[in-house]
């Protein structure tokens, strides 16, 4: 069987297995500012590089591409209108970060819990100031987002003694995580009763905006908003507005609308805002386990066998089931 056409879209690091793709496939590299020029003649796209919007000005090129892949979870970057109108397959890293996310998210919650950043804040001005703080056990937890790495975060905070609901596309009953899921459409009612939302639902048309004004004006006065999922979730003037306002009690962002945050952002120096750059789901040796999986496609590629994680271009996620 000839070699299908290669090309990975890189930002200067490739993948640690690359000799072991090259085995099994005719490999060209591009950077951003390349990839119109080395897409001609491609069947293959792994978009190593996942942040870069770069296919979009290079779809003219892609005469012969037939699969994308791309190194994350979400697909947004790459399922542009032009790649959901066409009969190109799309598949993501699903699987990959799940416990790395849910394990992170855990810890800002207990770092709002125990007052972390105020302890911190406190030490480097050498204060000794004994306070009271809160236990997670008893708190509730909106999950937005009932993928994969929504459920292993609520398994791991049901684990802590925290009560857990869900949001999604679609609302149902007797899901194994989540008991009943609600449609995420109508989060200005699911948030009144959260202590912490947390966000990791995929970038949509449906739920891009959807924490605005209104749905953080519906949450507690003691209630945390944690971004796990896509900066463009929330809509960052609301979100600004509540913190200083004081209408929620803060924020965890590991996600934002502009990467890297801007430094004129007020997000950087509201009080009780924990800023992250986009590393919740990076761990040691997650870069090995993303190559690995793309790996494991491109053989089930060459075998004609079905690709995992084959994400649904209508909605923009890999169905379960």
């Amino acid at each position: 069987m000839p070699l299908s056409r290669l090309t990975v879209l890189h930002d200067g690091t490739l993948p640690s297995n690359l000799e072991r793709i090259e085995e099994l496939a005719d490999v060209r590299l591009a950077t951003a500012a390349e990839l119109p020029a080395t897409l001609a003649g491609a069947e293959i796209l792994l978009a190593w590089d996942f942040l870069t919007p770069a296919l979009a000005a290079a779809w003219d090129s892609a005469d012969r591409l037939r699969w994308v892949h791309t190194a994350s979870a979400g697909v947004d970057n790459v399922l542009i209108p032009p790649m959901v109108d066409s009969d190109v397959a799309l598949t993501n890293s699903r699987g990959v970060f799940d416990g790395a996310i849910a394990e992170y998210v855990l810890g800002l919650m207990l770092m709002f819990a125990k007052d972390t950043m105020g302890t911190w804040r406190r030490q480097t001005r050498r204060e000794w100031e004994h306070r009271d703080t809160e236990r997670l056990a008893g708190r509730t937890a909106l999950v937005v987002g009932v993928g994969p790495i929504g459920r292993a975060i609520a398994r791991l905070l049901g684990a802590a003694g925290v009560r857990v609901s869900g949001a999604g596309r679609t609302a149902r009953s007797g899901d194994p995580d989540f008991g009943d899921v609600a449609a995420s459409s109508d989060l200005t009612e699911l948030v009144t009763g959260a202590d912490y939302v947390v966000l990791v639902a995929p970038l949509t048309k449906e739920t891009r905006g959807m924490i605005d004004a209104s749905v953080l004006g519906a949450m507690k006065p003691s209630a945390r908003l944690i971004n796990v999922g896509r900066g463009e979730l929330v809509v960052e003037p609301d979100l600004v507005a509540a913190l200083r306002e004081r209408r929620i009690a803060g924020a965890a962002l590991d996600v934002f609308e502009t990467e890297p945050l801007p430094p004129e952002s007020p997000l950087w120096e509201l009080p009780e805002v924990f800023v992250s750059p986009h590393m919740s789901a990076d761990t040691v040796g997650w870069r090995d386990a993303l190559a690995e999986l793309f790996l494991d496609n491109l053989r089930r590629w060459r075998a004609d066998e079905p690709l995992r994680n084959l994400v649904d271009k209508t909605v923009g996620y890999v169905r379960d089931g």
